[in-house]
């Protein structure tokens, strides 16, 4: 393929098909190649194309389809539901994007490169307007971006020119463009810097008359002026350069970064073309690679700032034996390349005559590792068309409550970016057989760019060959390792001595919590949870403050309503950061654990109470704990939906460290969750060890209610066996207890055995156990346990197609369970009616209770059980010719089955076509 948009519109396809500018696939291929992303949405494209006349779906499609045709499918690719139409441009296949490919390239060359460079990239371009041939109002605006994009590359061509001494070449090219476009002061800029031999009397004739037709001349071109008077020149009659350049060079590529720094480049720009300075803050935590976008930020720009490229490194986070850089001295090194402002004494009368000195320029500004907004503020411009980029790993709130700020806060790379990293200088064979331990230092690494840049340069300088990458990812499991590998001092490279820079600053309560945090299994936190932990410090512990300073040093991470730490800041906190000299560590990471757990016990306990209001935990009442108040199952589970993470982790932690009441209480809590969220791997996995805790720590009813617990999770998995099992356990651990409790434990200990036998095909059995269940629970005044024994005697009945009996036992269970507020029960009975409704040909009857079944399922957020009683009434209104409502319930099992892994997603699709 082979396009062109910097002059007429058109382009040509592999296959040799064309689109040309005066037809709307022109115009569609124009509007693409000049989108970001080489992407536009179908409402943009009828909004350019069709000057936003709404009703053109048809005519859009219409467009991308002829394109499609003439370029071919690779290249306008379907884009299904997306919204998005998409160009894929073979690289080199464009004149706009060759173009600022090569002007891409120029920026951090010597001048003669950049001169070569910038030649190369203006090739693409006739001279003439760009995007000829489209008459369209909607690329009247992209023409001048592109004009002004081009003349941009002009101007940075004439720079080099001069500054590579193309004395010839400068004067031919300043001469055609003076006749061309006279009225451009950057022309006559150059023009009068390349023809600086001119006889004084024709350069003010000339002067004299530019300013008379175009205006006083600007900062710019007032500069040459002076320069072309006779100020300064070298040896050899050459003029000296009029403008500072103190960026310093970046040896290291923004991997990743490509969108942030575009996206930085159009909002400042934007902010000159107005008329404003433009004030960049890049913030991050240490590592994550603010030093280079700004860098690189920078080297974009500087052609937009004539007047020169400051650079300050304010060393904020350096190590200990470096301090701040104070803003008087930085201000003194700014102004002594600002003449005639290098006398200029006092902290106040610098930062004055630092404003005075660029009111009328446009320069850029960089300032690397600001600690605080007091090092930044004296040093920033007034008003103009300045810009300036700072780097913090503070957020600087003072600075953005007090100036417009383009703030932009980094994260770590994604995956394909990190590994980007990584495998920069690994040939394709190699990527390809150690795949997976690339990936595993990719994850060592949490994605930081510099931890990274650590592990690439271990590999690349031979310190560790390549072959040894397996174990390398293996001794990066554990964590001490794990800080020593990512510790490079000969390089200045390290992890461990990044993060310390951002601690050392901290207050005394941050880093306590800070450490606090880190002694929290993770993966996350709420904000009760946190200020949770500062109990234990006491009462005058400042926690809401210290979290602030955390997260405003983006040490922790506020993600949504949750608090997160890096895996390298937890790691790095655990081994280095302590509670201050005095204090007795364990007793206060004893004290941090136990405050996590009861936390989350707490918390848990409230949700599973509203999921399940039947079963008691001896948990006691809370104790210096914030708890939750779910009013309604689908709260509860959303809030365990956040938490899972880290009750899982709470869980393994009791489990690790011997804790029994949270090894075993734990679990007990977030089972009836498990079961609804069908996490049954996880439910066995905890209540294994919840069981072995529970024989030490429990009386013989609780330990029943465990094994239930276990059974019944063993029996939603179809291990029946195994489930009667631990159900017998159960039965015999409830012998042991005369009392109420025990009475109630061994009736439901038989009721779920009665339910576990029937699903083995043991009838007899099934009736004898649930028969048992019924009077224990009748003795005790269980309702819901008298109605659940009831429930299932129906269903057994029903199995033997005694319908009528199955019909009254249901139907004594459903008096029994309204008695109740039981939602669950409810709707297990409803369910059971509906089959023996539907068993006696009564099918209203069983649509109706099916109905009403999956709705209370569904306000209990069970998702099993919302899946099963939906699948089967599926069936029922499909065989009563309800295809309409039938075709509802699989849409709604598919999103079921979608959220609890897409197990059985395909053969409800294959039977919803059917219908279709």
């Amino acid at each position: 393929m082979e396009g062109h948009v910097l002059g007429p519109v058109r382009a040509e396809g592999d296959g040799g098909g064309e689109v040309f500018g005066g037809s709307k696939a022109g115009a569609l291929f124009a509007l693409l190649v000049t989108s970001p992303g080489c992407r536009c949405t179908r409402k943009e494209i009828a909004e350019v194309l069709w000057e936003s006349d709404e009703k053109v779906d048809g005519r859009v499609n219409r467009a991308v389809s002829d394109l499609r045709k003439q370029l071919g499918q690779e290249v306008v690719p379907h884009g299904g539901k997306s919204g998005y139409c998409t160009l894929r441009v073979p690289e080199g296949a464009v004149d706009l994007l060759r173009f600022r490919d090569r002007v891409a390239r120029a920026a951090g060359l010597n001048p003669p490169e950049q001169f070569e460079q910038l030649d190369a990239a203006l090739e693409e371009w006739d001279g003439g307007e760009p995007l000829r041939g489209l008459t369209e109002r909607g690329f009247q605006l992209r023409r001048e971006g592109l004009r002004a994009e081009l003349m941009a590359a002009v101007y940075a061509r004439m720079e080099a020119a001069w500054r590579s001494r193309e004395e010839k070449w400068l004067r031919e090219e300043t001469g055609k463009w003076f006749e061309r476009a006279p009225e451009l002061s950057q022309v006559f800029r150059y023009y009068l810097l390349a023809h600086d031999d001119l006889p004084e009397h024709r350069r003010e004739q000339l002067i004299k008359v530019w300013s008379e037709r175009n205006g006083d001349p600007d900062a710019n071109l007032q500069s040459a002026i002076d320069l072309v008077r006779g100020v300064a020149r070298r040896p050899g009659g050459t003029l000296l350069p009029p403008v500072p350049k103190q960026l310093p060079g970046s040896s290291r590529r923004p991997v990743g970064q490509d969108e942030l720094i575009c996206n930085l480049v159009e909002a400042v720009c934007e902010e000159q073309d107005a008329g404003n300075l433009a004030l960049v803050l890049i913030s991050g935590m240490a590592g994550v690679g603010k030093s280079t976008v700004a860098h690189h930020l920078a080297r974009r720009l500087r052609e937009r700032f004539p007047d020169g490229v400051l650079y300050a490194g304010l060393n904020g986070f350096a190590h200990e034996d470096v301090r701040p850089a104070e803003p008087d001295e930085v201000l003194g090194g700014f102004l002594a390349a600002l003449p005639p402002y290098t006398t200029v004494t006092g902290p106040e009368s610098k930062s004055n005559a630092l404003r005075s000195a660029l009111a009328h320029r446009s320069a850029l500004i960089v300032l690397d590792d600001a600690l605080n907004a007091q090092q930044v503020l004296p040093l920033l411009p007034g008003d103009g068309t300045c810009a300036v980029i700072i780097t913090s790993r503070n957020d600087l709130l003072r600075l953005q409550s007090e100036r417009k700020v383009l703030f932009r806060k980094m994260e770590p790379l994604q995956e394909a970016d990190a590994l980007e990293v990584l495998q920069e200088k690994v040939s394709a064979k190699d990527r390809a057989i150690h795949a997976q331990a690339f990936s595993d230092l990719v994850r060592h690494c949490g994605r930081l760019p510099l931890a990274l840049t650590v592990v690439a340069r271990l590999l690349d300088s031979g310190v560790r060959p390549l072959r040894t990458i397996r174990a390398l990812a293996r001794e990066m499991e554990e964590e001490r390792a794990r800080l020593e590998t990512l510790h490079l001092p000969e390089h200045e490279l390290s992890v461990g001595a990044a993060l310390n820079c951002s601690v050392r600053v901290l207050g005394e309560e941050a880093r306590l919590l800070l450490w606090q945090l880190a002694v929290h299994p993770g993966p996350s936190a709420s904000w009760e949870a946190v200020m949770d932990l500062g109990r234990v410090a006491g009462e005058g512990a400042r926690t809401e403050r210290a979290l602030a300073e955390l997260v405003t040093a983006n040490l922790v991470e506020h993600r949504g309503d949750r608090y997160v730490l890096h895996d390298l800041v937890r790691v790095f906190a655990r081994r280095c950061v302590r509670p201050e000299p005095g204090e007795e560590v364990t007793d206060i990471e004893r004290a941090t654990v136990r405050q996590v757990m009861e936390h989350q016990l707490h918390n848990v306990r409230a949700c599973d109470r509203v999921l399940d209001h039947e079963r008691a935990l001896p948990i006691g009442e809370p104790d210096m704990v914030t708890v939750t108040d779910p009013a309604d199952p689908a709260q509860a589970t959303a809030f365990l939906d956040a938490e899972y993470a880290t009750v899982q982790r709470c869980i393994r932690l009791a489990i690790d460290q011997g804790i029994e009441r949270y090894a075993w209480l734990l679990p007990m809590a977030l089972g009836t969750y498990q079961w609804h969220r069908r996490l049954l791997d996880d439910a066995e996995k905890n209540l294994r060890h919840a069981a072995d805790a529970a024989e030490s720590a429990a009386a013989p009813a609780d330990c029943a209610m465990v094994h239930r617990m276990l059974a019944g999770t063993q029996w939603r998995s179809g291990k029946y066996d195994s489930a009667v099992g631990y159900l017998r356990r159960a039965v015999r651990l409830s012998e042991e207890d005369h009392s109420e409790e025990g009475r109630l434990s061994l009736a439901r200990s038989l009721h779920r055995l009665g339910l576990t036998l029937r699903k083995q095909g043991d009838r007899a059995g099934a009736e004898e156990a649930l028969c048992q269940a019924l009077e224990l629970c009748r003795e005790v005044f269980d309702t819901v346990g008298e109605a659940a024994a009831l429930n299932a005697l129906g269903a057994l009945h029903l199995d033997r197609g005694d319908h009528e009996r199955a019909l009254r036992r249901c139907a004594d269970a459903l008096r029994a369970v309204e008695r109740t507020t039981e939602r669950s029960g409810l709707a297990d009975v409803l369910f059971t009616l509906a089959k023996v409704h539907l068993a006696r040909s009564e099918r209203d009857e069983a649509v109706t209770l099916y109905r009403q079944a999956c709705d209370i399922y569904r306000e209990q957020d069970n998702w099993p059980n919302e899946d099963k009683a939906r699948l089967l009434f599926a069936d029922v209104l499909v065989s009563a010719g309800e295809s309409e409502d039938a075709v509802r319930e699989l849409e709604r099992v598919i999103v079921l089955r979608e959220l609890m892994g897409g197990e059985g997603v395909r053969e409800v699709r294959e039977r919803l076509e059917g219908l279709r």
